[in-house]
C-alpha cells in the first residue's frame, strides 16, 4: 500500500479503538444512578460564584431559590467583583420571588496564586461554615436547575454512596454556531474523560462539571477543596482529581434538567470560551500541543481527505478506508446530536468542527505566549506557579476549616 494508504488505516485503526476501547464515550445513557431518598435528608449549601451575570441571574438564580427540597438548604451567591450590578440583582430576585434563603457576599480581589472562581467558591464555603452543611452544591451563575434538581442530586449521592456527583448541563443550543460547535464539545470532553471510567473507583479517569458538582462536605475538607486546586484554570477536572485521589467516589454524567441559560451566538463567543482553557488542559506543554494537533489532525482530518483523494484517483483502497473511518466517526456522533435534539445531517460535520478546535488549541497557545494567558472577564491566568502548591505543605487539609472560620460573616 502507499504511504496516504497507510496513514488512512491508521486512522481507521484509531476509530475502532475509540469505538470499543475508550469507555463507550459515545454513549450518551450515563444519566443519574438509581436513587431512594433518605429518611432524614442532609442539609446542603448551594455555593454560586458570579461574575458580572446580570443578564443570565433572572433565568438561573429563581430556579435555585425555588428548590424543592424537603432538608435544610441555603444559597450562598459570591458577587466575584462584578460591575454590572449582579449582586444587588441577586438580592431583589430573592425578595421578588422568595423560596431558598438567600445570602450575597463579596470576598475582593484574589490574591496570587488563585483563579477568581475558586477564591469566590472559597468565600462561598466560608460564609456556608457556620450552617454546618452536611453536602455543598458548587453551581454556575448560568445554570437553571428544575425544581426536583437538588433533590435527585442528594439522593443518588446517598443511595450509591458517592462522594462527588456532577451532571454536565445541557448546554444552549440555537444559532448555528452553536449548532455547530456545542454538542461536539461534550463530545470531545466524554472521549477525554470517558463518563463510565469516572466512576470506576480504580480507574485514574476523574473529572466533573462545573456547572453542577454535590460535593460532601467531609470529602471537601479531606480532599483541602478548594485550596488544593486554587490556581487550575479547568477547576472542575482538578476538582475530581483531588477528590478520587483523597480516596473520594466520582460520578459524571449527562443532565436531564439542569441546563445552561448562557447564550454563544458568534462564533467569536464560542472560540474565546474554548480556547481560554485548551492550552491549560495540554499543561501548556509545546510537545503536547504538537502531538494534539497532529492527533486530531489523523483522526478527525484524514478520514473525509483521504476519502475524497481515493475518489480523485489516489486509489480503492484509500477511499475505502477513509471512508470506513469517516462512517465510524459519524456513527459515534450521533447519539450526541439525538441528546442535543440536532438534526442528524449534522453528524458527518463533525471534522469540519474538529479543525475549528484545532485552530482554537493553536491560538490557546499563541495567545499564551504572547503573555495573555487564560482570560476571562477581564482576568488573565499565567501558567500556575508550582511553588505556591509546594508551599501548601501537609498541614494544607486544615486550611479550609481554618480559613473558613475566620471568615466568617
Amino acid at each position: 500500500m502507499s504511504a496516504v494508504a497507510w496513514i488512512t488505516a491508521a486512522s481507521l485503526a484509531a476509530w475502532l479503538w475509540l469505538l470499543l476501547c475508550q469507555g463507550f464515550f459515545w454513549r450518551t445513557d450515563v444519566r443519574l444512578p438509581p436513587r431512594a431518598e433518605p429518611d432524614v435528608w442532609p442539609s446542603v449549601a448551594v455555593v454560586v460564584p458570579a461574575r458580572d451575570e446580570a443578564a443570565v441571574l433572572p433565568e438561573s438564580l429563581p430556579s435555585l431559590l425555588a428548590q424543592d427540597y424537603p432538608g435544610r438548604a441555603e444559597v450562598f451567591l459570591v458577587d466575584d467583583g462584578s460591575t454590572d450590578g449582579t449582586g444587588e440583582l441577586a438580592r431583589e430576585l430573592a425578595r421578588r420571588h422568595g423560596g431558598l434563603p438567600l445570602t450575597v457576599g463579596s470576598p475582593g480581589e484574589p490574591p496570587a496564586g488563585w483563579t477568581g472562581k475558586l477564591w469566590a467558591v472559597r468565600h462561598g464555603i466560608a460564609l456556608a461554615h457556620a450552617r454546618e452543611p452536611d453536602f455543598l452544591l458548587l453551581t454556575d451563575a448560568d445554570i437553571a436547575h428544575a425544581p426536583d434538581s437538588l433533590r435527585s442530586l442528594v439522593a443518588a449521592a446517598h443511595t450509591s454512596g458517592f462522594d462527588l456527583v456532577s451532571q454536565m448541563a445541557r448546554l444552549r443550543v440555537e444559532s448555528v454556531w452553536e449548532r455547530l460547535v456545542v454538542p461536539a464539545f461534550v463530545y470531545f470532553f466524554a472521549q477525554l474523560y470517558p463518563f463510565r471510567r469516572i466512576a470506576v473507583p480504580a480507574s485514574r479517569t476523574a473529572a466533573a462539571a462545573g456547572g453542577c458538582v454535590l460535593l460532601r462536605t467531609e470529602t471537601a475538607v479531606r480532599a483541602r477543596i478548594p485550596d488544593a486546586v486554587r490556581q487550575a484554570v479547568i477547576d472542575d477536572v482538578a476538582l475530581a482529581r483531588a477528590v478520587k485521589g483523597s480516596g473520594g467516589r466520582v460520578w459524571l454524567g449527562l443532565a436531564e434538567r439542569v441546563d445552561s441559560v448562557r447564550p454563544y451566538p458568534r462564533l467569536h463567543d464560542l472560540w474565546r470560551m474554548i480556547s481560554r482553557s485548551a492550552y491549560a488542559q495540554l499543561r501548556h506543554n509545546p510537545l503536547l500541543l504538537l502531538g494534539t494537533v497532529l492527533g486530531l489532525a489523523l483522526v478527525y482530518l484524514v478520514p473525509p481527505v483521504a476519502l475524497v483523494a481515493g475518489l480523485a484517483g489516489a486509489g480503492r483502497a484509500v477511499a475505502v478506508l477513509g471512508g470506513a473511518a469517516w462512517l465510524v466517526m459519524t456513527a459515534t456522533y450521533v447519539p450526541m446530536l439525538r441528546y442535543y435534539r440536532q438534526p442528524l445531517w449534522l453528524a458527518p460535520l463533525l471534522p469540519v468542527t474538529a479543525f475549528l478546535y484545532l485552530l482554537m488549541t493553536v491560538d490557546s497557545a499563541v495567545q499564551h505566549y504572547r503573555g495573555r494567558g487564560a482570560a476571562w472577564k477581564g482576568r488573565t491566568y499565567a501558567r500556575p506557579d508550582p511553588a505556591l502548591d509546594a508551599r501548601s505543605g501537609a498541614d494544607g487539609r486544615a486550611a479550609v476549616d481554618e480559613r473558613a472560620v475566620a471568615d466568617e460573616p
